[in-house]
């Protein structure tokens, strides 16, 4: 099977070589596995015709910007970090309505911030980290993903002014591991739990705000410090649009509600609830409720079907 795939990183390099030629490419890193399989990829395929930059969209993890752009130059793959966290806020003032989060994430990276990259880079292509998986549930209508376009119809060079390259599109999330893998990239990365483009927005239900970002940006760190040696496919901690009652310091409280998801899979298509330790379950919870304004930690027990893994 390693075979396989050191053919498919050989036929990929080849396709992009070709199909770029001398032009200028640009994609942008999240640091998931898929974008950074993309990004190693292209970087093998076109060196320095490839510009990558990390978008810091004011939803990411704890660090989380910084951390990658690090990680990738002691690969020796520059990435320029930038910063258009007060655009994605702004653009997403006042949204609730999950495909409207989508679409707004969307506009504001393909039209706005990323358009804006690509005229001053002069890049005629863009390299995109779209999986199989991305690709099925868009078009069947389950959840729209962030970075499907002209399977939706969406023409990118009309719209955006650049044509979009797939390298990952026939395959599932196992095979962009194996193939991470097969490209020499740290554990870090190719073992690295799913997060979705939309990042910590996707874990919020209703608005995205500063103050809940950092709810759950806290609550996040926690399920992740906590989880991390699990060996589980994804697990996360999401911020509830409801309130509940509760005590604290012997006072009636008004809080919020963190639900802690963590599942197994091996392609995201299906996904089974990971049966935590109690006494796991209720260390995340202790840490969770101390989170200021939170006063309720829940389990998620819903296997994918019914549910998506994500909650918007």
């Amino acid at each position: 099977m390693s075979n396989d795939y050191a053919k498919f990183i050989e036929n990929q390099i080849s396709e992009l070589r070709a199909t770029v030629g001398k032009a200028t490419a640009i994609n942008a890193l999240s640091g998931g596995v898929d974008s950074s399989v993309v990004t190693a990829l292209g970087h093998r395929a076109l060196g320095s015709q490839l510009k990558t930059v990390f978008v810091d969209n004011a939803l990411m993890r704890e660090g989380e910007p910084q951390r990658v752009v690090k990680a990738f130059a002691d690969l020796g793959i520059p990435v320029e970090l930038v910063d258009a966290r007060e655009e994605f806020l702004s653009a997403l003032a006042g949204v609730t309505d999950p495909e409207k989060k989508r679409q707004a994430i969307t506009d504001t990276f393909y039209k706005t911030v990323f358009g804006r990259l690509v005229r001053q880079s002069g890049a005629k292509f863009l390299l995109h980290g779209t999986i199989l998986t991305d690709i099925e549930e868009t078009v069947a209508g389950i959840k729209r993903q962030h970075n499907i376009l002209t399977q939706l119809g969406i023409k990118p060079e009309e719209a955006y002014g650049y044509s979009v390259l797939e390298p990952l599109k026939t395959l599932r999330k196992d095979g962009v591991r194996a193939v991470a893998r097969e490209l020499g990239l740290p554990k870090t990365m190719t073992e690295r739990i799913p997060f979705p483009g939309p990042a910590l927005a996707t874990r919020i239900v209703g608005e995205v705000t500063r103050e809940r970002l950092t709810t759950v940006r806290a609550a996040t760190t926690i399920v992740e410090e906590e989880l991390a040696a699990c060996g589980a496919f994804q697990y996360m901690a999401v911020l509830l649009n409801d309130m509940a009652t509760g005590i604290r310091d012997n006072r009636r409280e008004y809080g919020q509600i963190v639900v802690v998801r963590c599942v197994e899979s091996v392609d995201a298509r299906e996904a089974g609830v990971t049966r935590l330790p109690w006494e796991k379950l209720e260390r995340i919870c202790r840490r969770i409720v101390e989170i200021e304004g939170v006063n309720r930690c829940l389990y998620d027990l819903t296997p994918k079907p019914p549910a998506t893994i994500e909650y918007v």
